[in-house]
């Protein structure tokens, strides 16, 4: 085709589609330079003319038209065009927005991106231009109207919102701004002109502020107090010892974030936490489990939260801020101090000093302080009593002592079997046992510990050609190893003692014993399951072996045996006791015999009685329970072996704790002989015949009105979850919050319902988000109770639970607490969910039942496969309950925005969908508003508080091409 004039070019690159740059070279060759100019054959208007044929834009067309612009924009040599070209772009900036398509909405950002690129290029240009001293003032005056347009273009957070989406459709050409701004900043240098130079400055940090327009959170600087850092805090350290710091360290930070603390008044929490659990802790076990919490574990928390970015800030700072405001507390630590018999705050300075947490100066500048303030309290030096070691001193002590023990006991035990006995019995002295248990699980080590001693336990099987002596010791080292390990379990939980996997599939005598046979709270044991029934000829050898010799034979035992053929040799020798066939003498004869050498036959046989009695009727427990008796007193001959009176304490203590329940069951007293322990802490704190609902409810009126919670209340808690179950618990204090109606009360409420819902909080949220809020907002008779300000509270605390078992729950941590924690199903949450999306599920038939247009809400259209989200393109899987009653909660959500009829249901929906734009973080892909349909979006933008660009960026995830194609609808259509 031969070319003869401009429209033939248009049309054959039509035909042909031609690139842009295709274009460019043909039209050079049909017109070459020195013919007519593209100025003359009026290029614009031809490719205008014939972009615009047609029901839309022709975009070949119109890319050759932006190629022919794009070409003679670089050229800021002709002042006049570039004058016009800025006066062009004031009357777009004053009538941006597109009420197009997505595609569309999509070009407007990148042609947003493009003037950006522009004016930064043309900014340079004058800035340079300036240092030209004849053109100075034309120079100055082109700078200040590319500066004001770029003032004007960037003042509106549309429009930085709209490139923040072109920026991550093309990274490429963010870079191009990024290059163009150090250009720019470099040719300002030299700038003279204050004004200019200060309207550039504040140009180029907001196009620098455009990445992160979302992190942008200002911090609570109007509260000095924070009751859920201080009850998750507690929680932990009474509860969770054991516990790995990362889940902690996670929880602590979701909680800074969602709630805005500064990191010193955060960090202050945290202490003042640590120091009220020390001084409220019972004496015994529990002050030294709180001491290693304080001084071991706190710290290493804090090296882990110094890792999280801090910006600008410097955590040490914050940490040496934090213990200037601490000092201030002065009958804080001086009753910390009182309690510990020691200076607390200076030996937490050391270790804090330690760890890296504090400088050298800072540390003794605080020591120094609070040294001087102790010496306004002289009734602290005459309180402390020299003879008395501190347990902060002894727990600091007991760290490295630890480590010590466990490479002691890696060494072959069948070398030196003596010497390892005598580090043994040095641990089962006074309370050393408690101390290196106490340091061993704040550190992480307890674990390995309890893993070295069922090993010492495996080991003990192993007879081979054994002298009385030998016997000796290894019946002690089985007796010790076994009451260690029961003293573990009873103290920090039977999973510590649990394996990953066994070798093999062997599993030890220990861990086989504890699951079957050993009593725990919660834990119902068989006396007929045939763990308690062994082989009865080994059965038949004990109880003569136990009922004829004058005391227990040594040599050649096999104890593991022993400890389970016991049950069934104590039921036949109760039996023969019935029947008269044995005198009350003989059973004490046999009883002196079981705990006379080895005090763990004497654990296993009441562990055996216990079950026994439970099944027992009134009657019939009279003689079992004296059994109990026999066993729990101690026998002071002098034929026992060595250290009896150590191992005695620790029976005694570990009896005492399995007996607990079943002799307040049976109204019976046993008294166990004095320790030197502490009795059972935080057992049986329920009031006798109150109804456990009415103790739910007073005990949440008791720590609302304080305003935070304390260990005890947090174990009646714990005791009510357990008891009421995991629906009940969540529901009642629900109803609690939804009573308050003084706004300053509902807000604490939810910090500290946040707290106490973290005993187990994937459980309650599933409740609150699966059952609890989907019955309030479809039943139109519970609307009432969702007005400001309960409702507003109730979506700040669903919003809380919902990330931040999100969160744990992604990383697949739970607490070994939570992990415990006997799990009743309220509801198959597939069956209330179903994944077949034909079939309308449980959540839209109560949706429907309140709704005008029910056949809408309940027919598949409106199902999770239309209903598309930003999950489902990442594939998350649907079968887990969290995602499912996520994606069905914010199903109903979209539902509610865009029913016909409002009401307070709607507000709430508003709360709850602010709430989440409140707290969420920068780039947070992962987070529970990829469950929200796409289309919600559209309706959110409706509503006058959610109807902002920030608020769009925040709620549509712009990692996927979709997300940002919907954003860029909904902001440009603001």
């Amino acid at each position: 085709m031969k070319v003869v004039n401009l429209k033939q070019a248009l049309l054959q690159a039509w035909k042909e589609r031609w690139s842009d740059y295709q274009w460019a070279v043909n039209m050079r060759r049909f017109f070459p330079r020195g013919g007519a100019t593209w100025d003359i054959l009026n290029l614009a208007e031809a490719l205008l003319e014939q972009a615009m044929i047609g029901p839309s834009p022709n975009p070949l067309i119109l890319s050759y038209l932006k190629y022919a612009i794009s070409s003679q924009f670089d050229d800021f040599s002709r002042d006049l065009c570039v004058q016009s070209l800025l006066e062009i772009m004031d009357m777009f900036c004053d009538r941006l927005s597109c009420h197009g398509k997505a595609e569309e909405c999509i070009g407007l950002c990148r042609a947003l991106l493009s003037a950006l690129i522009w004016l930064l290029h043309c900014a340079a240009f004058y800035a340079e231009k300036v240092k030209e001293t004849l053109e100075q003032a034309a120079a100055e005056s082109q700078l200040k109207m590319c500066l004001e347009r770029l003032e004007k273009m960037l003042g509106s957070t549309k429009n930085r919102a709209l490139i923040h989406i072109a920026k991550l459709e093309e990274t490429s050409s963010w870079s191009t701004v990024e290059q163009s701004l150090v250009k720019l900043g470099e040719s300002l240098s030299s700038l003279s002109n204050s004004t200019l130079r200060s309207q550039a400055d504040d140009c180029i940090s907001l196009i620098k502020s455009i990445p992160t327009m979302l992190s942008v959170h200002s911090e609570q600087l109007n509260k000095t107090g924070f009751p859920t850092v201080h009850a998750v805090v507690l929680l932990e350290g009474t509860m969770n010892l054991t516990g790995e710091t990362q889940p902690l360290v996670e929880q602590l930070m979701m909680v800074k974030r969602m709630q805005r603390i500064p990191s010193p008044l955060f960090v202050l929490e945290i202490w003042k936490a640590c120091f009220v659990g020390l001084i409220e802790s019972p004496e015994g076990t529990e002050e030294l489990k709180w001491t290693a919490f304080t001084f071991l574990k706190i710290p290493q928390v804090l090296v882990k939260l110094k890792k999280y970015p801090q910006g600008d800030k410097d955590f040490t700072e914050d940490v040496n801020c934090a213990f200037e405001f601490l000092l201030k507390l002065t009958p804080l630590l001086d009753t910390a101090d009182q309690r510990c018999n020691c200076n607390c705050m200076s030996l937490l300075l050391q270790e804090c000093s330690k760890q890296g947490l504090l400088s050298e100066a800072n540390m003794t500048n605080l020591i120094d302080k609070r040294m001087a303030d102790r010496e306004h309290a002289p009734h602290l030096k005459s309180a402390e009593n020299a003879n008395i070691q501190p347990n902060p001193r002894l727990i600091l002590r007991a760290e490295p002592t630890v480590t010590n023990i466990l490479k002691t006991m890696d060494a072959d035990h069948s070398k030196s079997p003596e010497g390892l006995l005598g580090v043994l019995g040095h641990m089962l002295s006074g309370k050393s046992l408690d101390l290196l248990l106490a340091a061993a699980a704040a550190t992480g080590k307890l674990k390995s510990f309890a893993r070295k001693f069922i090993k010492l336990n495996e080991f003990t099987k192993h007879i081979s050609g054994e002298g009385s002596k030998g016997a000796s010791v290894r019946a002690l080292l089985f007796d010790i190893s076994f009451l260690m390990l029961c003293h573990v379990a009873q103290t920090y939980g039977s999973e510590v003692i649990l394996s990953e996997s066994s070798p093999a599939g062997e599993v030890p005598f220990f861990e086989t014993w504890m699951l079957t046979c050993m009593p725990e709270e919660g834990k119902i044991l068989n006396p007929d399951h045939p763990c308690f029934c062994p082989d009865s000829t080994k059965v038949e050898s004990l109880v003569a072996l136990l009922n004829n010799s004058s005391e227990m034979k040594l040599v050649q035992m096999k104890w593991h045996e022993a400890c389970l053929s016991i049950s069934a040799a104590i039921l036949e020798i109760l039996n023969a006791w019935e029947n008269g066939v044995l005198t009350f003498e003989s059973i004490q004869k046999i009883t002196d015999n079981i705990k006379g050498k080895v005090c763990s036959m004497a654990v296993c046989a009441v562990a055996w009685l216990v079950a026994h009695v439970r099944m027992l009727g009134l009657d019939e427990r009279e003689k079992s329970l004296q059994m109990i008796r026999q066993l729990a007193t101690p026998l002071y001959g002098e034929n026992t072996l060595q250290f009896y009176n150590e191992r005695v304490v620790i029976m005694s203590s570990i009896l005492e704790h399995m007996c607990a329940d079943v002799l307040q069951q049976t109204a019976t007293q046993i008294k166990f002989p004095s320790t030197g322990m502490d009795t059972i802490p935080y057992w049986n704190l329920l009031p006798p015949k109150k109804p456990i609902k009415e103790v739910l409810t007073s005990m949440f009126t008791k720590v609302l009105e304080k305003g935070w919670v304390d260990s005890r209340s947090i174990h009646i808690f714990d005791t009510l979850l357990h008891m009421g179950g995991v629906y009940w618990f969540c529901n009642n204090l629900v109803k609690e919050l939804l009573k308050e109606t003084r706004k300053e009360h509902t807000l604490r409420a939810v910090e500290l319902l946040y707290a106490i819902f973290c005993l187990d909080m994937q459980q309650l949220t599933l409740t609150l988000l699966g059952h609890i809020l989907p019955n309030l907002l479809t039943d139109s008779s519970k609307w009432h109770t969702l007005m400001d300000p309960p409702g507003k509270a109730l979506a700040k605390l669903s919003v809380w639970c919902a990330l931040s078992s999100y969160s744990s729950h992604n990383k697949g941590q739970a607490s070994s607490r939570q992990k415990k924690r006997h799990r009743e199903d309220i509801e198959d949450y597939i069956s209330l969910f179903p994944l077949d999306d034909t079939q309308p599920s449980k959540l839209m038939r109560l949706l429907s039942s309140n709704e005008e247009d029910s056949n809408i809400l309940s027919s598949p259209n409106r199902s999770m496969s239309t209903s598309l989200s930003a999950s489902q393109l990442h594939t998350v899987s649907m079968r887990d309950p969290l995602n499912r009653v996520l994606a069905n909660l914010f199903l109903l959500i979209s539902s509610i925005l865009g029913a016909k009829t409002a009401g307070t249901h709607t507000q709430f929906v508003q709360w709850f969908m602010e709430e989440c734009v409140d707290c969420l973080e920068q780039g947070s892909r992962g987070s529970i508003l990829q469950f929200m349909p796409f289309t919600m979006v559209s309706e959110l933008v409706k509503v006058s508080t959610m109807s902002s660009p920030k608020i769009v960026l925040a709620i549509t995830d712009l990692s996927l091409p979709l997300g940002r194609r919907v954003a860029a609808k909904a902001i440009a259509a603001l």
